[in-house]
């Protein structure tokens, strides 16, 4: 088996928990694989360097080391090929981790192919200019779009199957997965739902009115959206927080279902529920 590791070593125990995973895995009878660009940091660890485009396509399967942020940059290679992917927390919340770093043994599961699959549905987000496709990107948890530096408020008309949704005045607008549910559309006020219920859920940010709430879609859905004034809001859209893209006068979007999706190992038997508040109690411990 081969096994891709992707580490945040900006984490505080990311290099130690690393090593134990190497360790492991090499006891187990796994060839560990990684990006040449850690060769400095592992260097005398049982580990193949390759190029990150080369480990990813002979890799089984991948193993991100760190907190939640880790796991989505890892989620979108592991997709991308069409790999499974564990999370290990070596961080803070680790709400997506499958393991905890004093979990390390039980990794044997994972050589013996003795874990569930949790297939986890994205978003992806078509970014037009004056009608023509610019870019595409992809979301396991979210596409915010939001204003920029601009104090003024977005004015947002969003779009499903080509009838009206709502015309926004807010901060910004949340589309989230069930994935998502308990990142920024939770902190925004939206629901949670439990991750097998694939739907779409629109959050709108801090909005101007007492009547605009979250709305839930179902899968298929198709929206559109266009922001009215960038000129005045200076907007941006994020993709899980990792691209940042300025939206202009030419810009208008198509958010809808990817056709991939994201397989999330999962070889502790908790339930979602009990992971949720498991962690989210955590925080403030």
């Amino acid at each position: 088996m081969n096994i891709l590791i992707d580490v945040n070593l900006t984490r505080e125990h990311a290099r130690e928990v690393t090593s134990e995973v190497c360790k492991e895995l090499s006891r187990l009878g796994a060839c560990v694989l990684m990006d040449h660009a850690l060769r400095g940091a592992f260097d005398g660890e049982s580990v193949r360097f390759l190029e990150k485009e080369q480990a990813l396509a002979r890799c089984d399967l991948l193993i991100a080391i760190g907190g939640d942020g880790t796991f989505i940059h890892a989620a979108h290679d592991a997709a991308r090929f069409d790999r499974e992917i564990l999370g290990i927390n070596a961080g803070n919340l680790g709400f997506l981790a499958g393991l905890e770093k004093t979990e390390l043994h039980l990794l044997r599961a994972l050589t013996q192919g003795n874990y569930q699959i949790d297939r986890r549905m994205m978003l992806c987000v078509e970014h037009y200019e004056d009608g023509e496709l610019r870019e595409k990107h992809y979301c396991l948890n979210d596409a915010v779009f939001a204003r920029g530096t601009s104090m003024r408020l977005c004015d947002i008309s969003v779009f499903c199957g080509g009838r009206p949704v709502n015309d926004y005045f807010a901060d910004g607008v949340i589309f989230a997965t069930p994935t998502g549910s308990t990142a920024y559309s939770l902190s925004a006020g939206g629901p949670v739902l439990e991750p097998t219920i694939e739907s779409v859920i629109i959050t709108p940010i801090c909005p101007h009115s007492i009547f605009a709430r979250s709305l839930i879609f179902r899968p298929e859905s198709r929206f559109t959206l266009k922001i009215n004034n960038p000129s005045l809001c200076l907007p941006l859209l994020s993709c899980d927080g990792e691209q940042t893209l300025d939206i202009t006068e030419r810009s208008s979007f198509v958010i809808r279902r990817a056709n991939r999706c994201c397989k999330i190992i999962r070889i502790k038997t908790e339930s979602f529920t009990e992971v949720l508040s498991r962690k989210m109690t955590e925080r403030w411990l």
